[in-house]
């Protein structure tokens, strides 16, 4: 039997981390997968804007929310820096991705890979540090199930550990040193994320402060 032909070519992305916060972002489609959608945006600080001509549960009790409940229309993705949708209907999703695609605007469509210039990953966050795992939108189970494997083996304590290093970085960069002239490396394979896991903060600053000694 001949394997499957997927909707579209899968090819490599670039992956990066967008600061949403203060920025309009526009969500078509008022059901469960749109609300997640919005919720996400929510959480990263966006401002964000719902258009559907009816809304879920899930979507009512999410704010601040702008809510326009309309069907979409031809033209109303523009003025936007990120658009989602997913309506369920692949003619009012297409539609919006050639609003926001012929005006510049990056946009996901739920499922549908062939209306996508960007694929959303599989997120595991912790505080400050996201761990996202992408398969190009080849197959969002596998990039669901490797999430999962990663999450469990590095565990908790990320956040807090970001913010030690953070304040580490910031002394170096103060002192004069160059940040790469630190064994961030040795630091993180050794002793230093489990005692920021138990909360031994006077012995990870030590380490720490060995380490910026060290290059000094």
């Amino acid at each position: 039997m001949a394997e499957p032909t997927p909707s579209a070519p899968v090819h490599a992305s670039y992956p990066v981390s967008l600061d949403v916060r203060g920025r309009p972002c526009l969500v078509v489609g008022g059901g469960p997968v749109a609300a997640r959608k919005a919720r996400a945006l929510l959480a990263c600080g966006a401002l964000v804007t719902v258009i559907a001509p009816d809304l879920c549960a899930d979507m009512e009790g999410l704010s601040p929310l702008t809510l326009e409940r309309h069907p979409y229309a031809a033209g109303d993705a523009s003025g936007f820096r990120l658009v989602l949708t997913a309506t369920g209907d692949a003619e009012v999703d297409g539609s919006v991705y050639r609003d926001a695609d012929a005006a510049g605007i990056w946009v996901n469509s739920a499922d549908d890979l062939a209306h996508c210039s960007l694929t959303l990953p599989s997120v595991h966050r912790d505080g400050a540090v996201s761990v996202a795992v992408s398969t190009g939108g080849a197959s969002p189970a596998l990039a669901s199930w490797l999430r999962g494997q990663l999450a469990a083996q590095i565990g908790g304590g990320l956040d807090d550990l970001a913010q030690v290093l953070a304040a580490a970085r910031a002394r170096v960069k103060e002192s004069g040193l160059r940040t790469d002239e630190i064994d961030w490396t040795g630091l993180l394979d050794g002793a230093l994320p489990e005692l920021v896991r138990q909360g031994r903060m006077d012995e990870a600053q030590a380490l720490i402060d060995g380490a910026i000694e060290a290059a000094d």
